[in-house]
Parts: structure tokens; C-alpha cells; sequence
């Protein structure tokens, strides 16, 4: 079963109960309820799961699981990378020179300007690159970002081994909101494991 968690304040469902969102995603209650764009993004991850479930499939590119899911991105409202050409990247800016300019930008994978949503989507060895720790960092110094979507495989085969991104980036997290010592300024964080 894929998972799905938004971290550090925020979730579905009135009252912080456990309950079942979509088929393949299970998102576990904290405190408030999830903002409206949730659903939406769950839907299109669940929509794609036949052909992006690391738990059926192994090799799946985080461009193929992108790309599995854009339409319904693009469909709520997301800008979302096409291609690795310069023309279809998406960017957030970070910092400003001189007359505004741009000095600082990162690439993103898909990114919402209404609700101020960035989403990344990260595969194979996520984990092990300490992905999650660039994605919560970068999202953190971006301009108009209030929350970060980062999709995590469940379980990843390469080398011999089987290591449980989705796991090892929710116990990191867990850890900087447990220490105090590094204080996050998103409003939240969707984990979503596929």
C-alpha cells in the first residue's frame, strides 16, 4: 500500500482520525484539517499507481512517475515540467540582485502560484542521495512557496539491496520537527509514498 502523510501540524480529516483517502493512499490524521489541494494531488497519484507503484514496478524513473502524473496536475492547476529542455523546466526564484534579478533559482517539478505548492518527485535512490534533505531545504528558501509535495518510492531494488525510501525520508523528517532545533517555514509538508 502506498502512503501519504502531511507533516507538522496539518491533515485530512476533521476530528484526527485514521481513515482511507483514495485507493494505494492512506493519509494519517494530525491536527487541522488538509488545505483544499490535497485531495487533488492524491487523486493524481493515485490515479498513475498502476504504473508508478515501486512496490509492482521497479526502474520507474522519477521523469516517468512525473510524467505519469502531470495531467492530473496540470488539470487542479499545477505548473509541472514537461521536459528537461530549458524551455519547459519550472523555476522558483530564491534570491534577488541588482534591479530584481534573479541571482539564486531552483528547478522544481511542478509548482502551484495559487496555493503556493512546489512538488518534487523523487525515485531510485532518493533516499541514499539525501534528496528529501535538498528538497525541505530548497522549498525552504523559495519565493512564494508555503508547502512542499515530496513523493517518495516506497521501495527501491538496485544493487542487490531494497531500501525503503519512502521510511528512512519520513524518519528524517520526523526527527527535524521532533529535535526543534530547525524550524521549518512551510506551512506544510505532504509526504506521499508511491
Amino acid at each position: 500500500m502506498a502512503g501519504c502523510e502531511l507533516l507538522f501540524g496539518l491533515m485530512s480529516s476533521p476530528g484526527g482520525e485514521r481513515r482511507r483517502a483514495l485507493p494505494e493512499l492512506e493519509v494519517l490524521s494530525v491536527a487541522e484539517p488538509a488545505p483544499d489541494w490535497v485531495p487533488g494531488v492524491l487523486e493524481a497519484f493515485s490515479t498513475a499507481a498502476d504504473s508508478i507503484s515501486s512496490l509492482s514496478h521497479t526502474g520507474v524513473s522519477s521523469d516517468a512517475a512525473l510524467a505519469a502524473i502531470r495531467p492530473s496536475l496540470v488539470a487542479i492547476g499545477f505548473e509541472v515540467e514537461a521536459t528537461k529542455a530549458k524551455i519547459d523546466m519550472i523555476t522558483r526564484p530564491v534570491l534577488f540582485g541588482e534591479n530584481g534579478a534573479v541571482l539564486v533559482q531552483y528547478d522544481v517539478d511542478a509548482y502551484h502560484p495559487e496555493h503556493r505548492v512546489v512538488l518534487e518527485v523523487e525515485a531510485g535512490r532518493g533516499a541514499a542521495s539525501n534528496a528529501d534533505y535538498r528538497d525541505l531545504v530548497r522549498a525552504s528558501l523559495m519565493v512564494d512557496v508555503s508547502y512542499l509535495v515530496l513523493a517518495m518510492m516506497l521501495t527501491y531494488k538496485g544493487g542487490g539491496q531494497t531500501m525503503r525510501s519512502y521510511k528512512i525520508a519520513r524518519n528524517r523528517i520526523d526527527a527535524i520537527l521532533a529535535s526543534e532545533r530547525l524550524a521549518l517555514p512551510l506551512d506544510g509538508v505532504l509526504l506521499v509514498g508511491y
